[in-house]
């Protein structure tokens, strides 16, 4: 069982109420790698403020890339790409050092020149990252399109599970 600070049992409950009363966590819309993706900025209250210092980007900012737009949305690849970059600019506005933990990073299908750091900052990206250096949404869509490696062998599978939430035996 876990105590407080004076040695005092807490429950489950009375832990995720001080948990959640510490905590403000942000949902920010950020379509484009999928239409109803989010990420998360977290601020810590006990810090004495509620400025966010981290992000959970997801699929939208990656390190050193950023999410593919041709995974979720057939066929509409140049439009979900065009949302991504309003997305990401969304993202920027969060001050450089907040914290980025991104959901994917070298390895993975989602991104084509991800880092094999699994973390980042908002103020390293808006200076390394090539993509973000595109203010021009259509200009971003070209970048990000070009050279696209095709998607997993399984990608209708994938997205079918994420969409029911629970993983099924490959068919």
């Amino acid at each position: 069982m876990t105590q407080d600070n004076s040695g005092n049992d807490l429950t489950r409950r009375e832990l995720l109420q001080r948990f959640t009363a510490s905590v403000l966590v942000t949902a920010i819309a950020t379509p484009g790698h999928a239409p109803a993706h989010h990420a998360y900025a977290v601020a810590d209250r006990r810090r004495g403020t509620e400025e966010t210092w981290l992000v959970f980007s997801g699929d939208s900012l990656l390190i050193g890339d950023v999410g593919r737009p041709d995974l979720h949305v057939a066929g509409d690849a140049h439009g979900q790409a065009r949302l991504l970059h309003a997305s990401l600019q969304r993202l920027l506005e969060l001050p450089d050092h907040v914290v980025l933990y991104p959901s994917h990073y070298a390895g993975s299908v989602c991104g084509r020149g991800l880092s094999g750091n699994p973390v980042s900052s908002i103020g390293f990206e808006r200076a390394h990252n090539p993509l973000l250096a595109l203010a021009d949404a259509d200009a971003f869509a070209d970048a990000l399109l070009a050279e696209t490696p095709p998607p997993p062998a399984e990608q209708e599978r994938i997205v079918a599970a994420n969409r029911a939430g629970r993983v099924g035996a490959p068919a």
